[in-house]
């Protein structure tokens, strides 16, 4: 991929962002070069300010970016898109040799709403907060593509404001959920005043050593393992006016970011057998029949995919188990009889057999061994 003419993002100024994406727009981006099958793409705007993070952390930032595959001059700019993949590595990569296992908690927790380029402009840019939350859902694909977001209200009335990355490949994203959440925090906290809190935060990973920052962060509930990231406000808010609203400059916005690409349809029917087989494993085996009533599609039709993948449906289930129990299995503080539950086992030895089957040890050898 070769990339030309980086420049930094100016302050906080709409029509300077217009500026950028006139001077960027001949620039080449992975999705330009359909023989580098880059997979799903983000803006680079997602990565405002990371090297003066990483580098106020303590961290070295060429040997971050490298690992990641990606040139740090690309940080920041509103119309360069980065692989997704590599996103979501250079920000776990970070973590590890920063030595701060809630590096994109932090990052989030002071990243604001109008580093995120386009995206962020349209929503600050908005009439009122609910408007603001309906143009992050609905403007995501442009931004960031194998990701969702909704806005919908629960059974008891509270409003959820949920994120996720669908791409069943991308393993390692708590990095990638912790900083997203961070952001909407900040953007809610523009409307509604510094002090604001939300009436809970959800993750869908594992509960982390250092758990009690996250409640520190959001200064919220925050409850892991969930089926979704989520951040829950209470629904009088959405009428509130955003102090940044500002109808042309949205308009604007808009139809820069429709005018990067096309809006992504939706990731292929095998990604989402796979996420939805990872999303109910913590609550036991997923039956093929459960995964069809989720898809809302026949089970001959799920199993007619696999089978174009060379996989049978009990086959798909067992090397997400396999994919998962290597990552939770790195991090230490995860008991294993956790980890046997977030797979969907009901006992520790079930899971054991399992892993010994698919690597000749036992999880706890394994974990000694990635010790060294």
């Amino acid at each position: 991929m070769l990339f030309a003419g980086i420049t930094k993002m100016p302050p906080d100024d709409g029509a300077g962002v217009l500026a950028r994406v006139a001077i960027a727009g001949n620039l080449r981006s992975p999705q330009d070069d359909p023989e580098s099958n880059p997979g799903p793409v983000i803006l680079a705007a997602a990565a405002t300010g990371l090297v003066g993070f990483i580098e106020r952390c303590g961290g070295d930032v060429d040997g971050i970016f490298g690992r990641a595959g990606i040139a740090p001059e690309l940080a920041g700019s509103p119309t360069l898109k980065l692989r997704l993949s590599a996103y979501c590595t250079l920000f776990e990569e970070a973590s590890r040799r920063t030595q701060n296992d809630n590096f994109g908690l932090w990052f989030g927790n002071q990243f604001q709403p109008r580093d995120l380029g386009l995206w962020g402009y349209a929503a600050v840019s908005s009439p009122t907060l609910g408007s603001a939350l309906e143009n992050l859902v609905n403007l995501l694909p442009y931004h960031q593509e194998s990701s969702v977001m909704r806005l919908v209200r629960g059974d008891d009335g509270m409003v959820r404001l949920e994120y996720q990355i669908t791409s069943s490949r991308i393993l390692a994203r708590r990095q990638d959920a912790e900083l997203s959440l961070g952001m909407f925090l900040n953007l809610i906290r523009e409307c509604c005043g510094s002090r604001w809190s939300p009436e809970e935060v959800h993750f869908e990973h594992p509960q982390p050593q250092l758990w009690k920052e996250h409640e520190t962060a959001f200064d919220a509930p925050v409850y892991f393992g969930q089926a979704a990231n989520a951040l829950i406000l209470r629904p009088e808010l959405l009428d509130r006016p955003m102090p940044g609203r500002d109808l042309r400059l949205l308009a604007m916005m808009q139809t820069c970011l429709e005018s990067l690409g096309s809006r992504q349809q939706g990731d292929d029917l095998f990604e989402r057998v796979r996420s939805a087989i990872r999303v109910k494993l913590p609550i036991g085996y997923p039956s093929l029949e459960q995964i069809a009533a989720e898809l809302r599609l026949p089970a001959a039709a799920i199993q007619r995919e696999l089978a174009e993948h060379g996989l049978t449906y009990k086959h798909a289930v067992e090397a997400m188990r396999r994919n998962l129990a290597g990552l939770y299995l790195r991090q230490r503080h995860l008991p294993l009889t956790e980890i046997a539950f977030l797979l969907g086992y009901s006992e520790l030895s079930a899971f054991s057999r399992a892993f010994a089957r698919w690597t000749g040890l036992s999880p706890r050898a394994y974990r000694k061994r990635s010790d060294h």
